[in-house]
């Protein structure tokens, strides 16, 4: 299983990023709106750990750890 991020945007009259997460499962891609509230400055990496984690709850291709 795989996660990818696909067009990840900031929206600034919402405060929010906004992206196309991809969860690539048994070759099958399934693809997920997500949205996550932050400032446009937080770090990418967290960024992108959120985005993923939100997909993967929407996906019934694997559960998320809680850290």
């Amino acid at each position: 299983m795989g996660v990818r991020l696909k067009s990840l945007r900031y929206d600034a009259a919402h405060g929010r990023f906004e992206a196309r997460v991809d969860v690539v499962r048994g070759g099958v891609t399934y693809r997920y709106p997500c949205r996550l509230a932050a400032p446009a400055d937080a770090p990418r990496d967290w960024i992108e750990a959120a985005l993923a984690e939100a997909a993967l709850r929407q996906s019934d291709s694997g559960r998320v750890r809680p850290r």
